[in-house]
């Protein structure tokens, strides 16, 4: 069985390079993830729809997300890497492009559900490539650069396509998109070296990683745990303007320092991964809990609340990532689909996240309460992976007294 300790290292001279143009699409997926929230209202407008019901464009992409990592993954392990990550990049664009098109709710809501499909898939088989590249001291930081081009699409290309879309129409943003996956296709096929896809694969093979318990354990943890991050952030603007009391035009200045924690959380989040995940996963859970309980006590002070939304837009970096290398070390042969089911755990821990914070709101507890559930979701992300790490450890002991002959 290949572990992610021992897997083969592949030789390129342009290492930097691949891992940049691996990076790309991940800019390209975080671009249009997000930039559908900076242009609800003008969506919204264009296809005779409230905002509220618009705002299901959005859950039917991250439903596109669960949906499709473990089905492409599962159906296309046999692949060579290099080119299905090309396919699976420019599926991105063609799913932006059927986008740009579409006309009318049902339309649009198709077309960002089919945009979904490949986003898992593709983060499961860049990171693979990215691991395969470099030293074995080296492949938690080698994760971490396919997944900076996510977070710095926050930074960059979410600012600038809600710019775009804003000045010239909203289906301006989804063709730029469309162009970038374009680039990232040229740039992988220049950069990357050629890899067999596992000619031993099978979809039943490939799901047998369901029947690990540690890749179990690990996307719960994701899956509850990464919850608390977004139950605090989904309603980072009504804090802002009902609690710290601050203008509406101040929130762009706490979502900016959400990126900016999330860019150095990634850079971080490497370099932890290649010291030692699983002690990672647990101090990040640990300290987003106390993170969580002090926002929620100090966001009517500015000051704090603005570095308390920057920390944790770090731990959500450092959490998201680690979580990923653990997938891969205990995913067996399956590493591709571990990576594709943390991606799938962490959009469900999205809604899950937004949805129980929604739920303290509308009981009339205020803005505050949704940070504490998130400090809730986050303790149970944390027992649920010491319950399983715990496990693995007592599987791993040799029984008192068993012969070793």
């Amino acid at each position: 069985m290949t572990s992610l300790r021992t897997m083969p290292r592949a030789r390129t001279s342009h290492v930097g390079l691949a891992i940049l143009a691996l990076a790309l699409g991940g800019f390209a997926i975080g671009t249009t993830e997000f930039v559908t929230m900076g242009l609800l209202p003008d969506i919204a407008d264009g296809i005779d729809e409230s905002i509220p019901t618009t705002g299901h464009i959005i859950s039917a992409y991250a439903f596109g997300v669960v949906v499709g990592a473990p089905v492409i993954v599962s159906l296309a392990a046999r692949l060579p890497r290099r080119e299905l990550a090309i396919g699976l990049v420019l599926a991105l664009g063609l799913g932006n492009a059927i986008t740009a098109l579409a006309h009318g709710y049902w339309e649009v809501m198709a077309a960002r559900f089919i945009s979904g499909l490949p986003h898992g898939a593709y983060f499961g088989v860049a990171s693979l490539v990215a691991v395969s590249l470099v030293a074995p001291e080296r492949r938690g930081r080698a994760v971490s650069g396919v997944m900076l081009g996510l977070t710095v699409a926050t930074l960059v290309g979410v600012p600038a396509g809600t710019v775009l879309g804003q000045q010239l129409g909203w289906r301006s943003a989804y063709w730029a998109v469309l162009g970038l996956t374009i680039v990232t296709a040229s740039l992988i096929l220049l950069f990357v070296p050629h890899q067999p896809g596992n000619p031993h694969a099978t979809v039943r093979a490939e799901l047998t990683a369901l029947r690990r318990p540690q890749v179990l354990f690990a996307v719960s943890a994701g899956m509850v745990g990464f919850g608390g991050v977004f139950a605090m952030y989904s309603y980072i603007a009504p804090v802002v303007t009902d609690v710290t009391d601050l203008s509406r035009g101040t929130i762009p200045a706490f979502v900016f320092a959400f990126g900016v924690g999330s860019v150095a959380g990634t850079w971080l989040a490497g370099r932890l991964a290649d010291w030692d995940v699983e002690r990672t996963v647990l101090a990040g859970f640990a300290v987003l809990v106390a993170t969580l309980v002090a926002f929620a006590l100090a966001a009517g002070l500015a000051v704090p609340a603005f570095a308390l939304v920057m920390v944790v837009g770090a731990l959500g970096s450092v959490l998201a990532i680690n979580l990923q290398v653990r997938l891969m070390h205990v995913a067996g042969d399956a590493q591709m689909l571990g990576v594709a089911l943390n991606h799938s755990a962490l959009n469900i821990a999205n809604g899950l996240g937004a949805w129980f914070g929604s739920i303290v709101i509308a009981a009339g507890f205020g803005y505050r309460a949704p940070s504490f559930v998130g400090a809730a979701l986050a303790v149970g992300g944390l027992v649920i992976f010491a319950v399983g790490l715990a496990g693995s450890r007592s599987e791993a002991r040799p029984v008192s007294g068993a012969s070793t002959e």
